[in-house]
């Protein structure tokens, strides 16, 4: 499980990629230097599947399912109060950003932060031996809309709690558009970890999140589409993408994106079938702006990143810049599987920083 910091919002990979996909994954190698996301940290998982076996368990899953329970109280109720102080404290990296958007725009627009109506939880309790220590739990989710719920989502929830003296975060979730892969349990009950630089898999963990960025910022042309799979969070979001600079251009303007990778903590369970369920951070990161930077018409500022503006005063006169925070959940093959290929089944996230100048 890699862990670390916010990467700088242009850094690019150049180096890193080769000899860590699988052999049906080759061919992608050349573009992801270019693809402008950099790696999650490398940094392995607590545990493989054959140490957890033998692991201590040292997380029970009554302890986990009081963690959950306790967030969900919580959060409910920092939402419902537009306490902002106390909604942040049961989050973290890429989910504190998400959350301080939504508090954002609570506070300037007052667009009130989601609450949810959640159905009955399954746990997925990995078997590993001391700190840190996470879970995930997938649960049918229901945003609640003038005090009704709406259709339930299946949604998927990480929470982590690094040391034994810090209290459990919600740490990422997505909300799926594919069925969740059956996963791999121990003798037990308890979850096999995967390392996010297993070699068994068709794409290595830490950089899969890199390979799909190339698809996003390529499209289907890229050579990295050999090993992830169509569908709206890659080969659709680059055609969103492409309509958006299409329309700009239409306008005189340009407009650029990049998926570019976060050094956010990743997760990864084994799937029945040898592959591995991948949970991991992603920016995408656009400008719109007058050629050359030139002072013009005042750009829009795109909905939602108005709250997020440094000052109520700022006009794109030259440019606006605006980066959304996502979090993914991907399905890795094994290598042995035949023509198979990454699918991303899920996301979720928001708008987390905006500037116009």
């Amino acid at each position: 499980m890699g862990r670390g910091r916010r990467t700088p919002a242009r850094t690019r990979a150049a180096t890193g990629y080769a000899g860590v996909l699988g052999s049906a994954a080759l061919a992608a190698v050349a573009v992801l230097a270019a693809a402008g996301c950099t790696p999650a940290a490398a940094t392995a998982s607590a545990g493989t599947a054959s140490a957890a076996a033998g692991s201590d368990h040292s997380l029970t899953f009554a302890e986990a399912e009081a963690a959950y329970r306790s967030y969900l109280t919580a959060s409910e109720a920092a939402a419902a109060q537009g306490n902002e102080t106390r909604g942040e404290q049961d989050v973290a990296y890429a989910q504190w950003y998400i959350l301080r958007g939504q508090y954002a725009a609570l506070a300037t627009e007052r667009t009130p932060v989601p609450t949810y109506r959640y159905g009955r939880p399954v746990f997925y309790v990995p078997a590993l031996a001391g700190y840190p220590q996470w879970f995930l739990v997938a649960v049918p989710r229901a945003a609640v809309v003038n005090g009704r719920p709406g259709p339930a989502v299946n949604t998927i929830m990480v929470f982590e709690r690094p040391d034994k003296h810090l209290p459990w975060t919600l740490n990422g979730s997505a909300e799926l558009d594919q069925p969740l892969p059956t996963i791999a349990r121990d003798k037990d009950g308890y979850a096999i970890d995967v390392r996010t630089t297993e070699s068994d898999l068709l794409v290595r963990p830490d950089v899969l999140g890199a390979t799909q960025a190339a698809v996003v910022d390529e499209g289907p042309a890229s050579a990295a589409a050999a090993v992830i799979g169509s569908g709206p969070l890659t080969t659709g979001l680059y055609a969103t993408q492409s309509a958006q600079a299409g329309a700009a251009t239409a306008q005189g303007l340009v407009y650029q994106w990049l998926l570019e990778g976060s050094n956010f903590p990743q997760f990864e369970l084994r799937t029945a079938d040898g592959g591995a369920l991948v949970l991991y951070s992603m920016y995408l990161n656009t400008t719109t702006a007058h050629p050359g930077l030139v002072s013009g018409s005042p750009i829009p500022v795109p909905a939602g990143f108005v709250p997020l503006l440094a000052a109520p005063t700022e006009v794109g006169y030259h440019e606006v810049l605006a980066t959304w925070t996502f979090e993914y959940a991907a399905v890795d093959p094994p290598t042995t599987a035949q023509n198979a290929k990454v699918q991303v089944i899920g996301a979720d996230g928001g708008p987390t920083y905006g500037h116009a100048y």
